[in-house]
């Protein structure tokens, strides 16, 4: 491919936290400068992902301030450096939850950066390799990437509705690729939200029957609208009673505390409880109901940049979008509380052009 190396630094807006808890506000600073093997893109879309909120009120962590989030990123290759070979200027791309890793260790070694046994290079919140450079995130209109770690956008996904697949979509695909979701399983899907519609839309697209679970008996209509082929109220004990035994992979994908021995029994033999909501709480087992039907527990984060690839390649392919609601940069802040109060269907899209 054509290569164009721009020598100028990156000068970007953003929205950013100044300090934990703090609103978001305008902000200006200057990205990296382009290495050989580096992308520089104008960013067009930024997904809001729940996890922008907790780093930015420090709810996991300590945080070094200030904090530009957005690990859903679309735009546009504006330069690339002398080295890179896979992109272009004007190509579509992507850049999702890490922007590098050690590439040394096994993990690393054997294609699965998102697991680097040293810790992943997170697009936000995170450190560069000198262990000292902050990482700033995609609610900016620009950004610099390593092209290792530098997504293409296929042709027919819309650059909003595809920009929350970068994170959202590829927590749901990974495990559902993972534990074999297709033609003749049966997946259930707990929770519809940011997570559980896509979990919905991607399994339907691969073949399996799906069930959808929630404590809101408001969600049926939608979670039949998005495809499901069965809508159960997880607080209707003989229901859950009833479906014992009756699914191969569960999926739960909220972040409030949860109880797993129900779903569990919903498992059969050989069955997996994927936990991919994150509720910052210990969930209680009883080893009996992991050894009736051999079932097991897994957890599952984000993918690998190949399985992010394919995963962006199967969502065009299949027509899998997230439902989203774009939105202005001042308009963060309101969206944060919606979030917070699910008041959203399902993922807010920041446009980077209103930055």
């Amino acid at each position: 491919m054509a290569c164009e190396r721009k020598e100028e630094t990156m000068d970007v807006r953003a929205y950013a936290a100044m300090a934990a808890g703090d609103e978001l506000v305008p902000w200006s600073f200057t990205r990296r400068d382009l290495g050989a093997h580096d992308v520089a893109i104008d960013i067009t879309h930024s997904g809001i992902c729940h996890s922008d909120i907790h780093r930015v009120r420090e709810e996991w962590q300590s945080q070094v301030f200030p904090i530009v989030p957005g690990h859903e990123i679309i735009g546009l290759v504006t330069a690339v450096g002398d080295g890179v070979s896979r992109f272009s200027v004007g190509q579509r791309v992507g850049v999702g939850v890490y922007i590098d890793s050690c590439r040394e260790c096994e993990n690393c070694l054997s294609g699965e950066g998102n697991y680097c046994e040293k810790g992943m290079i997170e697009t936000f919140a995170g450190f560069e390799k000198d262990g000292v450079t902050p990482t700033q995130g995609g609610y900016s209109t620009g950004i610099v990437v390593d092209e290792n770690y530098v997504l293409s956008v296929p042709e027919g996904l819309d650059s909003a509705a595809g920009a929350p697949l970068m994170c959202a979509g590829i927590t749901v695909y990974a495990p559902l690729e993972r534990f074999g979701a297709g033609p003749g399983k049966r997946v259930g899907v707990v929770g519809l939200g940011g997570l559980g519609h896509l979990a919905v839309r991607f399994a339907k697209a691969m073949g399996a029957e799906v069930t959808v679970f929630s404590h809101s008996l408001n969600k049926r209509e939608d979670a039949l609208e998005l495809g499901a082929d069965h809508f159960v109220y997880s607080d209707d004990s003989e229901h859950m009673e009833s479906l014992s035994k009756s699914l191969d992979i569960v999926v739960n994908t909220v972040s409030a505390p949860l109880d797993p021995a129900p779903y569990l029994s919903l498992l059969g033999l050989g069955g997996v409880l994927v936990f991919v909501g994150i509720s910052g709480q210990p969930y209680p087992v009883n080893a009996f109901d992991l050894l009736n039907q051999r079932r097991m527990i897994a957890g599952s984060t984000i993918g690998s940049v190949a399985q992010l690839q394919q995963m962006l390649d199967f969502a065009a392919e299949h027509g899998v979008e997230a439902s989203v609601e774009v939105i202005s940069a001042s308009d963060i802040n309101a969206a944060y509380e919606r979030v917070i109060n699910s008041d959203v269907h399902y993922r807010f899209v920041i446009d980077a052009s209103t930055f």
